[in-house]
């Protein structure tokens, strides 16, 4: 009794220190910005808010890296294609590498155009307003890792802004129609995130998995799957990761995407087939020739999502800086050197030391992934950009990738109760034979391909017994539906989405009145 004790306290004890280990990391980076700001802008009329806003910066920074990072690695780790520390450490190379070499030199300061920046009174109220919308966020996003719910740092800065914004001009202040666009991504992401992953799961099954020989089907499709995912995402990188360096349209970016396809095409296709050779023919085997496709595209996921949305989400530190040393209130504003500062770092610091919780969530606790499922998934975050992008569809990242996870894990489900269906009508069909009888035709099934099993269950219903009655196949498919995607996740994550932006906006009204309250004379 005693030793169990012991042991347990030990537990206990190494939770803890765990636990102060992150707390201090985290600590001391917003020490260390704090001493940087000073330092930068020792005698800059109004330097304490500013070094107070790029504190709150660094704590957002923080929470986007530990909560939004975890979309673009977590289905690689949930796959086991990488190991979370290694899936870590691409995620902050990357994250950070993307912000600061892609970030660009100007930042929207009012997202997404969702208040008028004309009807506030003036620069301190700016700040002010800008100020609790950064708080208001990071805080919900720290509230949200803390449950496990991955959410869009996007909508949780719109959230903030647009409560600070109706807190300090009122009602007015805010453009309707854009928060109706962005209300409607929060069906439109995962939906159709979901559909495509599904989409390419399901074709996948269809010309690899169901065939009898998967050997000779992976070395004709893998090859080409890779190239489609190269253009995929060197589509995704040029419109959406490097945006902010060089402008191409849809059409540019696809020939760059095409091109660099073809190539990846012609090089990796004898690499697959003398892979192929050594293996066996089954699906195990099959799934590890999507290894390399997964880390690339953890990486470049994190490359474009630290480019695009890294200097966005602190972009009312930026607009803080502009209005304290420039004086003025604008739409736009020149990213400093301390927003980077505060970003890319920040962002790296927070998946490495938070991130662990919402990699897991997204990699494994929502549903079963093996890679090719997480290669679906991969594959749906970036084409889903690409075509809403093209379609002036408002999307969330987050919503994308983890709707992809739900889309697979719902499509497994569907396939899974047919196939039960169809095993247990040949076994209808078959009751009166012997035991060696059945499982002869069921082995036999089970290695045939798709056309092949279709001739099967049709000379089966032709030549063997009554066909199931519509009310029996109905009955069945309720008996035999397998709940492979975890509902309570699901309500969980659904909740979380509904109430990003309303929560935020409430939190951030009540911290600009706080606000304006401690610093009003």
């Amino acid at each position: 009794m005693e030793v169990n004790s012991f042991r347990e306290l030990e537990k206990a004890t190494n939770l803890a220190r765990g636990e102060l280990f992150r707390l201090g990391t985290a600590l001391l980076f917003i020490v260390g910005i704090m001493l940087v700001t000073y330092a930068r802008h020792d005698g800059v009329a109004n330097s304490e808010l500013l070094i107070i806003a790029a504190m709150i910066g660094g704590y957002m920074a923080m929470n986007i890296g530990a909560n939004d990072v975890a979309n673009n690695v977590g289905p690689a780790v949930g796959s086991q294609a990488l190991t979370l520390t290694g899936a870590i450490l691409i995620a902050a190379v990357f994250e950070g590498g993307g912000a600061l070499i892609a970030g660009g030199d100007v930042v929207s300061t009012i997202q997404k155009g969702i208040i008028n920046p004309e009807l506030i009174s003036n620069d301190t109220t700016f700040i002010w307003l800008m100020m609790a919308a950064l708080l208001a966020a990071a805080i919900w996003l720290n509230v949200a890792t803390a449950v496990g719910a991955p959410v869009s740092t996007t909508h949780s800065i719109v959230g903030g802004v647009l409560g600070a914004g109706i807190a300090a001009a009122g009602w007015q202040i805010a453009d309707w129609e854009i928060m109706g666009a962005i209300a409607a991504s929060w069906v439109i992401s995962p939906v159709l995130g979901g559909l495509i992953a599904a989409a390419f799961l399901y074709s996948i099954k269809r010309t690899i998995v169901y065939k009898s020989n998967k050997i000779s089907a992976a070395k004709k499709m893998v090859p080409i799957l890779v190239a489609i995912m190269t253009w995929a995402f060197s589509t995704y990188l040029v419109l959406k990761g490097l945006k902010k360096l060089w402008k191409f349209d849809i059409i540019s970016a696809s020939l760059i995407g095409i091109a660099v396809a073809l190539i990846v095409y012609f090089v990796v296709k004898p690499m697959i087939s003398a892979a192929a050779d050594k293996m066996e023919n089954n699906r195990d085997s099959i799934n590890g020739l999507f290894v390399i496709p997964l880390i690339f595209a953890a990486a470049l996921l994190s490359f474009a999502h630290g480019a695009n949305d890294v200097a966005n989400a602190v972009g009312p530190l930026a607009a803080i800086n502009d209005a304290i040393i420039g004086g003025a209130v604008s739409a736009k504003a020149a990213i400093p050197s301390l927003v980077m500062l505060v970003g890319a770092p920040g962002s790296t610091i927070g998946v490495a030391v938070y991130g662990p919780k919402l990699i897991r969530t997204v990699g494994s606790e929502i549903t079963e992934l093996d890679k090719m499922r997480a290669y679906c998934v991969a594959m749906a975050a970036a084409v889903t950009v690409i075509v809403a992008s093209q379609l002036g569809l408002p999307v969330s990242s987050t919503h994308i990738a983890v709707g992809g996870v739900f889309g697979v894990g719902f499509l497994r489900e569907l396939l899974e109760a047919n196939h039960a269906r169809l095993l247990d009508e040949i076994r209808e069909h078959h009751k009166d034979d012997s035991p060696e009888i059945v499982d002869a035709f069921l082995e036999k099934f089970e290695l045939a391909g798709v056309t092949e099993k279709g001739h099967l269950l049709k000379e089966l219903k032709e030549n063997k017994g009554p066909t199931l009655l519509k009310k029996e196949r109905k009955d069945l498919k309720k008996v035999y539906r397998t709940e492979l995607v975890k509902r309570s996740i699901l309500l969980k994550i659904a909740a979380a989405w509904l109430i990003t932006v309303p929560a935020a906006g409430l939190l951030a009204a009540v911290l600009y009145f706080m606000i304006r309250g401690m610093l009003l004379p």
